[in-house]
């Protein structure tokens, strides 16, 4: 048998040489040097191209490995677990029982089943035959059949959210996994076999259960840190998606490809002016609140829900009155750096705490007071003659991502404080069993709109994107569930038209780049959407903020 030469990783960081046999399979080579790794490899990357263990080496190359705990492997593991969920409860019930995954919530999906009782027994079921599964090791195979003859069969099975969604694939082939005999279409890599997924575990949450995964060490189960506030507000927006008959990706194609686009889009912005408007009767209805404090991680929409909300306030009764913490920023040289050396623009240092809590202090206690505005060109606050006094009907809405954290307002009374945390929680699913990840829809509004607004590419914005959620995790969502209300930015129809503007910018990021596998996978979902145009869409609504034609300054 003949050998070849690859230049393999063979643990984090250190390179070398190997000298390997012909028709060698990426999972033989893994196996070898997973002691050199402290978590579970489930991945490789060939000449910069994502592979799946399961494949042969073909010829001389680089080759690298991911684990578990890697951005993608986290992903492969997630869907893979998802299929062995679903095989478990194909074997429990056969056909009387389906299982449904909604969504996420923290470092879990959360799951249901119809047809049974989701109740402590049927979890303990779930979870030995789950279990029964990953010690048996079996294979997970994969298959490329013709597209149409993969929506048959999904016909046949009697899925019809996989069967709509591939009706609108232009690709000739996919690819369709099997675990014992179980057939399924996914939508990117898995692991060879169960025996890869022994961290999980199934716990009951509310009307179902939860699928827990690994923490970010991969040896354990991230125990499950969420508030029945994140679940509530996803069950509301799910009951929308209801109401308009677009839950998935295929019934939202179908409802764009039979003319009823702008029909959907009229009807969520209908929703969602109804629930800024109910917001908005709730604070107003408090007279002892001053103080409108709203946070939300990036892309959330922020500044056109405070402009929507500020018009329903004035509407109420109460009169509005802007405030970015952007204005607060302490001078740049005064600015923390983070552990790579960089402005650290996100920490709630890089803030002039003091100053903000003495001016709404005062403002508070009815004085007029200067306020100040940040010039991001020189990096210096500035006066410029803005004064403001609160009245008896005034209130302050103020937008930044430490808005929900009681460090930066700490001398104003909690009495006098209404707290929003806004984020883009997309209930869209691809199908009955993979929901739409809500970070890959706040990347999407982020690369648009940073292309139109500060001529930032499509691969600057990749490249920026883990140190925006290091961010996000350190300063944002510890604080969510101190919020009085959580508000869900997403829209239902966004992903189809921000298509239209991503995609040329997705194209643009060369092959040879470190960002290339990620436009590459991002460019595949957003082709899972037709387009929307944008023609039937308010100057008002919070899609515009990314896409241009908001009558807000955004």
């Amino acid at each position: 048998m003949q050998e070849f030469e690859i230049t393999l990783e063979t643990a984090p960081e250190k390179t070398e040489l190997v000298l390997i046999p012909e028709q060698t399979k990426l999972e033989q080579i893994a196996k070898q040097y997973q002691k050199n790794y402290s978590d579970r490899i489930v991945l490789a990357c060939v000449d910069g191209k994502l592979r799946e263990l399961s494949k042969v080496v073909k010829a001389p190359g680089k080759i690298s490995f991911l684990t578990m705990t890697d951005r993608d492997g986290k992903r492969t593991y997630r869907r893979s677990m998802t299929l062995l969920l679903q095989k478990a409860v194909e074997n429990l019930w056969k056909d009387q029982v389906k299982i449904r995954v909604y969504y996420s919530l923290g470092e879990s999906y959360y799951c249901e089943l119809h047809g049974t009782a989701n109740d402590a027994a049927a979890v303990q079921a779930l979870r030995a035959e789950m279990q029964r599964l990953v010690e048996a090791d079996l294979p997970i195979k994969k298959c490329s059949v013709k597209t149409e003859d993969a929506e048959q069969l999904f016909h046949d099975k009697g899925m019809k959210d996989k069967e709509r969604l591939l009706h609108y694939r232009r690709s000739s082939r996919v690819n369709i996994y099997e675990l014992d005999g179980h057939q399924d279409y996914y939508y990117g890599y898995m692991v060879p076999s169960t025996g890869y997924l022994g961290v999980f575990d199934l716990e009951l949450y509310e009307d179902g259960f939860v699928l827990l995964f690994p923490n970010k060490k991969g040896d354990e189960v991230e125990p499950l840190h969420t508030s029945n506030k994140l679940y509530h507000t996803l069950k509301e927006s799910r009951s929308w998606s209801r109401m308009l008959d677009v839950g998935t990706i295929g019934a939202l194609n179908d409802a764009i490809a039979s003319g009823r686009g702008e029909q959907i889009i009229l009807l969520q912005e209908a929703l969602m002016e109804e629930r800024i408007g109910s917001l908005a009767a709730q604070i107003a209805a408090k007279k002892g609140i001053k103080f409108v404090m709203i946070a939300g991680p990036s892309s959330s929409g922020k500044t056109t829900f405070s402009n929507r909300l500020s018009i329903q306030l004035l509407a109420k009764g109460r009169k509005p009155h802007p405030i970015s913490l952007d204005d607060y920023y302490d001078d740049r040289e005064r600015c923390p750096r983070d552990a790579d050396g960089n402005l650290d623009f996100e920490c709630l240092e890089a803030l002039d705490v003091r100053q903000f809590n003495e001016d709404m202090t005062r403002l508070l206690a009815g004085e007029k007071v200067d306020m100040p505005s940040f010039n991001f060109k020189t990096g210096k606050r500035e006066y410029r003659g803005r004064t403001l006094q609160l009245k008896e009907n005034d209130i302050l809405v103020i937008e930044g991502i430490h808005g929900l954290n009681d460090k930066l307002s700490y001398t104003l009374p909690a009495e006098s404080k209404f707290k929003i945390y806004i984020s883009a929680l997309t209930q869209l699913n691809i199908d009955e069993h993979n929901p739409l990840s809500t970070t890959d829809c706040r990347l999407l509004r982020r690369i648009v709109r940073d292309a139109r607004t500060r001529g930032t590419t499509a691969q600057e914005t990749i490249a920026m994107w883990k140190s925006v959620r290091r961010g996000e995790e350190k300063n944002i969502f510890p604080f969510q569930d101190s919020a009085d209300v959580m508000f869900n930015s997403a829209l239902l129809y966004e992903v189809a038209v921000l298509k239209v503007y991503a995609e040329p910018l997705l194209f643009q990021i060369p092959r040879d780049s470190a960002e290339y596998l990620e436009a590459k996978r991002l460019l595949k979902f957003l082709d899972y959407f037709l387009p929307l145009p944008t023609e039937g869409i308010a100057q008002s609504s919070l899609v515009r903020e990314f896409v241009g034609g908001s009558c807000f300054n955004v």
